[in-house]
């Protein structure tokens, strides 16, 4: 097993993580919505729930170059112990804090500009051998619903929330968020392959919005199995073998 994962810019050590690197967290991590050709456009602090091994928020930091402030929050301690490593060694120590805690009794000081989440999405199914693990993928220790009413109360006006989940049972997640008072506002639906979709990669704001939903697709895998221009596109900075997108 791979102790960790090399980006262009900053390394992850992943082995005491209950939830290793993997598509999603990197999806999420170059897709959030925080700039736009190159120019960070997000203003205020930023939220990661889960932070896991620390992936996206260090992914966060170096896509705003290390001028936002970003808060970390994990609840497994071996996993927070971790990422407060790699982000300790990554080339943006002071932009990201990182606690120990559970985001639900969570009580911050401030409101913060995005929030981003790869959250646990498996529900009523056979628990992992491993505590950590089975807490990590599954939504006991953070339900959907209580999700979104926490995220609710941590954001700025116009604030956005950012997500990735299964495709599978997206639409039932989507018609929660707005019985919740959530309004999309971008939805990717990620295809592994060619008419395979996986991933939904989502973001809401809370109340009313006048803003059109965006819809868009996004393809990994080419026919003969070697990743699109799309996809080398937006982990063009992350992926080393991928050509960079500047």
């Amino acid at each position: 097993m791979s102790a960790g994962f090399q980006c262009k810019q900053f390394y992850i050590a992943h082995d005491r993580c209950a939830m290793k690197v993997g598509t999603d967290g990197l999806l999420l991590g170059a897709w959030a919505p925080l700039s736009k050709n190159n120019v960070v456009t997000t203003s205020g602090n930023i939220l990661d729930i889960g932070a896991g091994s620390g992936l996206i928020s260090v992914m966060l930091a170096q896509r705003s170059q290390g001028l936002l402030p970003i808060t970390a929050i994990e609840l497994d301690s071996a996993a927070a112990e971790q990422a407060k490593e790699n982000i300790s060694v990554s080339p943006w120590p002071n932009s990201i804090r990182l606690l120990t805690a559970d985001i639900l009794a969570y009580q911050p000081t401030e409101r913060y500009r995005l929030i981003v989440s790869n959250p646990p999405f498996f529900q009523q199914s056979m628990p992992a051998a491993q505590l950590s693990r089975h807490l990590a993928r599954h939504t006991d220790s953070l339900p959907f619903n209580r999700l979104l009413e926490k995220a609710a109360t941590m954001l700025k006006p116009e604030g956005v929330l950012a997500l990735i989940l299964p495709y599978t049972g997206i639409e039932q997640f989507i018609t929660l968020a707005q019985s919740l008072g959530w309004q999309l506002q971008q939805h990717c639906v990620v295809f592994s392959k060619l008419n395979k979709p996986q991933r939904s990669l989502i973001s809401f704001v809370y109340g009313i919005s006048d803003k059109p939903l965006q819809n868009s697709q996004l393809l990994i895998h080419n026919p003969d199995g070697s990743y699109t221009a799309q996809y080398q596109q937006l982990l063009g900075d992350f992926y080393l073998k991928f050509p960079s997108s500047l």
